[in-house]
This record gives structure tokens, sequence and C-alpha cells, in this order.
């Protein structure tokens, strides 16, 4: 079997893996439920540090994160994929969070190099790596699938050391992408600002745990090991408080925005357009001339109940499209084949709908966001 057809086998594996993975609701009747997740744990110690090991940090911050949340967001739901020093398979940690229909799955992690003087924090969220360096962490941290049993059978033959391996996170558009992205730049910002840690930033690599949630999830790389400064600092009660601090505001920010301003509030009542906030002065933007083959669009929402798509309805939006894609409707905003386009009108309206995402078509049919992008190069 040569190069291409492996990759065909392995991401034709994982695409029925993720079709069978139950996509998790927010309902009045459901709680808002976090899944914390601290990583490695048991026989797996992650990253070492003379005697300071990734596994017990991690444990730690992931901890204190939950007894933050479970202080001052008594509506929360809170889950750990682990509470204890135990070995818990990758595939087991999003089960976990798809079982119970989550609606953040965060990961909790700490970084090293070979590098001592590197410092600093950084959040990931799934997609193809843009760097190396972004490689090198997602090798790292999947390589863990390499202590569980049989797990060639159960990741489909993927190989965590073979960048080869990687090219099908390129394959895959991830509905909840832009909520990730939201979550990770929260988490960044509070580490910057709460905890003083250097901000590395929102990045992309294709981490198999974040593969396989169905909610928007996040991989938190809290600082370097090989950095002796950082090493002490997370292994510090004070220093896994901030840490943890940091992370409760960003998920507490996050989950006012949905509360607040959230299109699946509207869609589950029968409110009246009064307190809503009033919807951009921007009209929804066509590029008629353009949109015969590629073009973006932002989905607002995805309702199993048909609802007329008129102005009232949407938070005063007009030109809002209903789209029925079995079991669904969908119900999209803006047309364009400009990518930058269509990211202007999602800024202006996340104030609207902080869960609006921006998906690519293709003669009327969804294809992946990349594609896409690719497609429209010069």
């Amino acid at each position: 079997m040569n190069i291409s057809q492996k990759l065909i086998f392995v991401f034709a594996g994982f695409v029925f893996l993720f079709s069978q993975v139950a996509q998790g609701t927010n309902t009045p009747d459901k709680p808002f439920t976090v899944i914390i997740d601290p990583g490695h744990g048991g026989k797996d110690p992650g990253a070492v540090f003379k005697q300071i090991r990734e596994k017990d940090i991690v444990l730690g911050i992931g901890l204190k994160l939950g007894n933050y949340m479970r202080e001052n967001l008594p509506d929360v739901k809170i889950i750990y994929t682990r509470d204890r020093d135990v070995f818990v398979p990758l595939h087991e940690r999003a089960e976990i969070a798809n079982k119970n229909k989550a609606d953040l799955f965060i990961s909790l992690h700490a970084n090293y190099c070979g590098t001592p003087s590197i410092t600093g924090t950084e959040t990931f969220v799934l997609g193809l790596h843009r760097t190396e360096e972004n490689l090198d962490v997602a090798k790292k941290e999947n390589a863990v699938i390499l202590m569980e049993d049989d797990y060639s059978t159960t990741y489909q033959g993927f190989d965590p050391n073979s960048s080869e391996s990687y090219i099908m996170f390129e394959m895959v558009q991830d509905e909840h992408l832009y909520q990730s992205i939201d979550l990770a730049a929260e988490i960044q910002s509070q580490f910057k600002n709460r905890a003083g840690r250097k901000d590395r930033g929102v990045k992309q690599a294709g981490f198999l745990v974040l593969r396989r949630t169905s909610m928007p999830s996040v991989l938190v790389e809290a600082g370097f090991l090989s950095n002796n400064y950082e090493a002490n600092y997370m292994n510090s009660d004070d220093g896994q408080a901030y840490l943890a601090s940091a992370i409760f505001r960003a998920v507490r920010d996050y989950k006012k925005a949905i509360d607040s301003k959230s299109d699946y509030k509207l869609l589950a009542s029968n409110t009246t357009t009064a307190a809503i906030p009033a919807a951009p002065k921007q009209e929804m933007i066509t590029s008629e001339s353009q949109v015969d083959g590629v073009y973006f669009r932002i989905q607002l929402a995805a309702t199993s109940k048909k609802i007329e798509p008129v102005a009232a309805n949407f938070k005063g939006l007009k030109d809002v499209e209903r789209k029925q894609m079995n079991p669904v409707y969908k119900y999209f905003y803006g047309k364009t084949s400009s990518f930058e386009e269509i990211q202007a009108i999602k800024n202006e309206i996340v104030p609207l709908y902080p869960d609006a995402f921006i998906v690519a078509f293709e003669q009327d049919e969804t294809i992946p966001l990349k594609k896409a992008l690719r497609k429209l190069k010069p």
C-alpha cells in the first residue's frame, strides 16, 4: 500500500468515526456543561523536568479550575476526564465529552522544547499545523496513543510520529472552529492580563483529542517545562491558581456572551424583538457576479423546527435564507466570493450571534473551508 492509499484509508476511517459522534445541543433543560481534561496521567507522565511532571501540573490546574467554576458559576455542570492520577486513553476523553453533550471541552497540558529560553502560553484549536513547531507539539501530545492497547485499530492506522498522517487535518472542516477560536483568544487574553504570562497566541494543529469532540474545543499549553522558571511557576500552588483563574475567567466571559446573545435562546422561545439589540447597519453583501462557483456564507443557526427567515425572528437581520439540509434547517446570512468580505460581515454580527461561523460552498454544496480558499488563490 503506497502513501496515497494509506492517507485515503486513514482519512476515510476518521470520517466514519466522526460521523458516529453525537452532536451536543444546548437546550433550556440542559445545563451548560464544561469538560475539564487534564492531560496524561497514570503510566503517562507527559513532559518531565527534573522531578516536575506534566501530569501532576495539569491535574492541579484542572482541579482548581473546577473549584473556581463551581464557586462562581453554580449553573455550570463540571465533568472531569480524570480527577486523580490515572491513565485515560485519548478516545475515551472525547467520548466522555460527546456522551455528556458538553458545550465546551478544555484539554490542559504543559509544553516542552529543546530551547530552554522559550517561555509562554499558547492555546490550540483543531486544524492543520502552519509551522513545524506546531506539528511538533501535536506529535508530542498525540504520541500518548502509543501507550494504548491496539491503538492502530482504534485510530484507523494513524501514526502520531508520521508527518503524512497529519495531512488529513487539512481535509476536515470543523463547524465549531470559530467558537473554539473565540474561547482560545479569551484564554490567551486572560493568561496575559490576569496571570502575567507571555502570550504566544492562538494556534492550529492536528490533535486527536480535539478531532473526536463534537463541541467547541481547545487544548491549552500552560507554559514550558523546559524553562526552569516557568516549570517552577507551574508547579507552585500560586502559579496553578493564577493559571486556573485565567481559564475560569475566559470560560465565564465566553458563557456570558452565549447567555446574553445566543441565537439558540432566541430560536427556542417566542420572544418579541423589543429587547433585541439593533441589527448591524450593513445589509447582506452579495457578489452576484462571482458567487456562481465558490462562495462563503455565515451560518447563524440550525434547528429541527422550521422557522420563517424574517427579520423579526433573527434579531433584525434582513435577507436571512433558510436551507433544508436533512435532518435540520440551517439559516444563512451573507453571500460573497470574498473571504475578507465574509469575515467583515461575521465580525459585525458576532455581537448578535456569537456562535455564527463561516461556511464554504461550491455550486451550492458545502465544501471544506480550506479547499475553498485554495480554489480562490490566483
